[in-house]
């Protein structure tokens, strides 16, 4: 199934039901009086949370969603039927940005969270409610209010503890499938990540997830390559994990694009993923000598002022000192 993660919707709800003007005409009851009643309110639209869901693929080809519009008012002072409230499911850590300002209007974090997102129209006055003692036979009402209707962006951001970070072929995908039950695609050429997986990790008294990100080029921020349209999946991370091919000739170079990615993306969408917590690796280890690995570890810090681990997820050399390190610096709700 393909992932969605941002689609454009029009959400409205149903507009409030006309009073109604109206007399009564009964054989016995010759000055009858006015009889007209209310229209029924319009519907609501309600948001609501569903782990059952993890992408926006429901909201690919409708476009527009509507809650039903309340019903007229009747004789008899019969109030009309209120409109049917409708609710939208959503996966958690959906945001709801109004399209025109880019304001975000409301934020669905957790499970089976329900937010009414849009208030129906109330229901018209019919004529029996104007009677009064000095106005017996008023003739007027009042139509229905007005829908509230808004144009917004369905914004998913994935609900994970740790967004892994790296150039294409930097082992992400390798490091997820080793310390979780994910199976993301694997293979030896760029880009085999097209779109985020999750994978829930177990580490001593902690269960934390991960999610593996496609990789970052140069000018990703701006809109070059796979990896602009996933960026804000890091927001809502506790930390990231740069993985970094230690078989590259500068892996120093490697990190530096990485970080002035993110900076990037912070001054474009006033974001701050650039000051989230980070803990680097050099991945692939079991590629090259214990020399090479220490040698590169060693000039990359010197060049970063940065300290990395040393690991190979094929081998599990390392992964567990860096899954100590997460579990030090994820922060699980309470």
């Amino acid at each position: 199934m393909k992932f969605f993660d941002e689609v454009s919707i029009l959400i409205a709800s149903g507009k409030g039901g006309p009073g109604c003007v109206a007399f009564r005409r009964e054989k016995y009851i010759p000055e009858g009086g006015p009889s007209g009643g209310n229209g029924g309110d319009g519907g609501d639209v309600w948001l609501r949370a569903t782990s059952n869901l993890n992408t926006l693929i429901d909201y690919r080809f409708q476009k527009e969603f509507r809650a039903e519009n309340g019903r007229p008012g009747e004789g008899g002072e019969r109030t009309g039927a209120g409109g049917k409230d409708l609710e939208l499911l959503l996966p958690p850590g959906t945001e709801v940005v109004d399209a025109a300002s880019g304001v975000v209007l409301c934020d669905l974090t957790s499970e089976g969270q329900r937010v009414r997102f849009a208030r129906g129209g109330k229901g018209g006055r019919g004529n029996a409610s104007y009677k009064t003692s000095t106005n017996q036979a008023p003739r007027q009402s009042t139509p229905g209010g007005d829908p509230t209707e808004v144009n917004v962006v369905l914004r998913l951001k994935l609900m994970a503890d740790v967004g892994l970070l790296g150039l294409p072929n930097a082992g992400k995908s390798t490091f997820v499938s080793a310390v979780s039950r994910a199976r993301p695609k694997i293979a030896d050429y760029p880009f085999t990540t097209t779109k985020p997986a999750l994978g829930m990790v177990r580490h001593g008294n902690k269960d934390f997830v991960i999610a593996d990100l496609p990789g970052l080029i140069e000018g990703a921020a701006v809109g070059v390559g796979l990896g602009h349209a996933f960026l804000k999946h890091v927001s809502r991370c506790s930390a990231v994990l740069h993985l970094i091919d230690v078989t590259l000739e500068e892996p120093w170079t490697a990190y530096k694009t990485i970080r002035a990615e993110l900076k990037a993306y912070d001054k474009e969408f006033d974001a701050d993923l650039s000051s989230l917590p980070e803990i680097i690796a050099l991945s692939k280890v079991d590629a090259v000598t214990e020399k090479v690995a220490a040698d590169a570890a060693k000039k990359f810090k010197a060049k970063t002022k940065k300290t990395a681990f040393i690991i190979s997820a094929q081998s599990g050399l390392g992964v567990k000192e860096v899954l100590n390190d997460i579990s030090r610096l994820v922060v699980l709700p309470k």
